[in-house]
């Protein structure tokens, strides 16, 4: 009795099985015809009658499929009378994993046949060889999700044990961004920097994606808006502790040994992809992700895009009656869609209105362009500058959205900025001196990756990030 035999008798006769596996099997799993055609009678019959068919009916409803031979009649008809109910296989977790496997193994093969038709000369498909990672990672991805819902009163255990689990996240270096967000980043976020033009938007992300690589991790920096060689350029002066112009300066030798004595011991990998203003949206991103993968075995441990609203959306085109809140949001959807596909947390960035850029106390309002942004973000802080923080190299950070704590507790603090080199630190809680932003003096936070205390509380290592993808 062959795999697809037992799948067909089972969705015939055996209720709990047909209801919870039939939802992930596809007629192209089958391979043989007649196959296809019973599945295809038994999948109709139980999606509209919500009950399982007899043989009975299927023998009728076989003599109203037109376009049937009178060969494949009798081989259909003939495999009915064979199905026996007494044949049910009992063990029905069995039943579940090889059925699983079936459609997992079904699954790849069709994706590889279908990939060698889209490469073949004569290919009549609409879809191009790029389309390949994506049907092979779809492929890969099938499995069958059983899972109904949280019951709150029988699955009080899984919740306690929820709540004390340590959530992996990306941490900063940055003591005052590491209290407002529990210690960094978790996985399937989508976190928004906003500012005003040459405020440090730009900077803020070249500093994270430096200290993230110098965490050994896997960092994606996405670029609609500058050249890779202008963002490689800030975060090489951010790791070597250098002016951008002094870097532009160095001897080739001098240039080598620096990067090199700062980057020697690191075992993650920093790539920077750059596509053109407005052309590129999540699709691409998941297709470069897919390809850096194929190609590098690069998983990233988290992705930036800088910026936001300079992307497209795979959904909707401009112009007609889309307008720039429906767009923008639209964009937002997809990129946090990403990060949940692909387990990773992602930071992008915004810019400010008109009204905005000139305050001083920039609020949720002066997002530009749509406020469905900030209804997306997980996490959402804006960056502003005066002249008088200017004066003392600093810049304010004011909370505006944040599903990770409090956004009253630390509602604003100062961040040190050297431009010069692209890097922020952090500035002592004595010397803040904001009235009204409610700062703690926890400590714990902001102790470097090296600090004994900061490894305790947070436990950062390469080993936290390395199922994220799987």
């Amino acid at each position: 009795m062959t795999v697809e035999d037992i799948i067909l008798t089972n969705l015939l006769f055996n209720d709990e099985y047909s209801r919870r596996v039939l939802p992930f099997i596809k007629e192209d799993y089958f391979q043989d015809r007649t196959d296809k055609i019973i599945f295809d009678l038994i999948k109709k019959y139980t999606l509209k009658y919500n009950n399982l068919p007899t043989k009975e009916a299927l023998s009728i409803s076989l003599d109203n499929v037109s376009n049937l031979s009178q060969k494949d009649y009798k081989d259909c008809f003939d495999k009915l009378n064979k199905f026996d109910s007494s044949k049910i296989k009992q063990d029905i977790q069995w039943l579940f994993d090889e059925t699983e496997n079936f459609c997992k193994d079904k699954a790849v093969y069709n994706a590889i046949m279908e990939s060698i038709h889209i490469i073949d000369e004569d290919n009549k498909s609409d879809k191009t060889p790029t389309a390949i990672p994506e049907i092979l990672s779809e492929a890969l991805a099938v499995s069958f999700d059983t899972h109904i819902g949280h019951d709150y009163i029988e699955d009080y255990n899984d919740r306690y044990e929820f709540y004390h689990q340590i959530e992996k996240r990306v941490p900063f270096d940055l003591e005052f961004m590491n209290k407002i967000t529990n210690g960094g980043t978790p996985p399937k976020t989508l976190n928004i920097v906003m500012a005003g033009t040459g405020v440090g938007k730009s900077l803020f992300m070249c500093h994270h994606a430096a200290n993230c690589l110098l965490q050994n991790l896997n960092v994606l920096y996405i670029t609609c808006e500058m050249a890779e060689e202008r963002i490689a350029e800030r975060i090489d002066a951010n790791i070597m502790d250098v002016t951008l112009d002094s870097l532009r300066e160095l001897p080739y030798q001098t240039y080598k040994s620096k990067l090199e004595n700062n980057t020697n011991s690191i075992t993650g990998k920093l790539i920077i992809k750059e596509y053109p203003t407005a052309t590129a949206n999540a699709n691409h991103f998941r297709v470069l992700m897919d390809e850096l993968y194929l190609k590098k075995k690069f998983k990233p441990d988290i992705v930036f895009i800088d910026y936001l609203n300079i992307c497209t959306s795979s959904r909707l085109k401009t112009g007609g009656n889309i307008n720039t809140y429906q767009y923008v949001k639209s964009i937002a959807e997809e990129v946090r869609g990403l990060a949940v596909e692909k387990n990773v947390p992602i930071f992008s960035a915004t810019q400010v209105n008109r009204s905005g850029f000139a305050s001083t106390d920039v609020g949720l309002e002066d997002t530009s362009e749509s406020f469905g942004l900030p209804a997306t973000a997980d996490f959402m802080f804006a960056l502003i500058s005066t002249e008088d923080l200017d004066e003392n190299d600093q810049v304010l950070v004011k909370q505006l959205k944040n599903r990770y704590n409090d956004t009253v507790v630390n509602r604003k603090f100062i961040l040190g900025i050297n431009r010069s080199k692209m890097k922020l630190s952090d500035v002592k809680s004595e010397e803040q001196g904001l009235v009204d932003s409610n700062q703690t003096d926890e400590e714990g936070y902001g102790k470097g990756f090296d600090g004994k205390k900061y490894d305790e509380k947070f436990q950062v290592s390469k080993e936290m990030f390395s199922d994220w993808n799987v």
